[in-house]
């Protein structure tokens, strides 16, 4: 059976794409079919795995506005079994395109459901707001997984997202559910990074991921080159890390 999980957090730099990226291809890498979904004008996850989104005639604008295949959409990466729906700016003129209704956030639902019986896990990276957009991944999840960066006003963030996620669920999405917190750019060096650990799995302790990401610079040499990291850098903290998140999720 097909999960279909949300990665999101308002906040920018939290490491929602790597978290999309690294987790997808661990998944992958442990035997699964995986689709990313990129949800984000920036088409950072599309890059981050070796397609170049301003070169693409069709997106996944193109699938919600036009109403266009997605099948036609979907694009194989250089991992066997890790494909990508992806995106590039035209997807911030998607509100602006359709008509404003509560029909319009189950767009994507919509069009994944034509498709979910081919992947084992389908992973949305959502943009850095609370808007459409990550209204539509959170109509079309069945669970949302939450990027914590270990830095000051880490909670005020969860806060807003807690929120947003609890509108969904009143309103379109009663059986959204929160996967977990999972901490990232995590450094034991730092006594922040401690008291940010400790305070989040205080307040939710049954809802944070046992792995923590570290801060590692090899996670963002991979994304500049187009590549997972555990096949840029299978030894890497970054990708060994991943690798363990993954193995938790497939354990439950």
């Amino acid at each position: 059976m097909t999960t279909i999980i949300a990665i999101s957090n308002q906040k920018g730099g939290v490491g929602k794409t790597t978290t999309s990226i690294s987790l997808a291809s661990s998944l992958v890498q442990l035997g699964k079919k995986v689709l990313l979904i990129d949800f984000d004008p920036q088409g950072n996850c599309s890059r981050g795995v070796g397609v170049d989104p301003t070169s693409l005639n069709k997106t996944i604008f193109d699938v919600l506005v036009n109403d266009y295949d997605i099948n036609r959409v979907i694009k194989k990466t250089a991992m066997k079994n890790l494909d990508i729906v992806p995106a590039n700016l035209k997807l911030s003129a998607t509100e602006g395109s359709i008509n404003g209704t509560n029909d319009g956030f189950y767009l994507l639902k919509k069009h994944l459901g034509n498709i979910v019986a081919d992947y084992d896990y389908m992973f949305i990276d959502c943009p850095p707001s609370l808007g459409f957009l990550t209204v539509n991944a959170l109509c079309a999840a069945d669970k949302v997984l939450i990027p914590v960066q270990c830095e000051y006003f880490a909670l005020e963030g969860v806060s807003q997202v807690l929120s947003s996620i609890a509108k969904v669920q009143s309103k379109y999405n009663e059986s959204l559910e929160i996967m977990g917190f999972l901490l990232t750019m995590y450094d034991p060096r730092t006594r922040l990074a401690t008291e940010v650990t400790t305070e989040i799995r205080g307040l939710f302790r049954e809802r944070t991921f046992t792995t923590q990401i570290p801060r590692n610079i090899s996670l963002a040499e991979a994304a500049a080159k187009g590549k997972p990291i555990n096949i840029f850098k299978p030894t890497a903290s970054g990708s060994v890390a991943y690798l363990s998140l993954a193995k938790e999720i497939i354990n439950g």
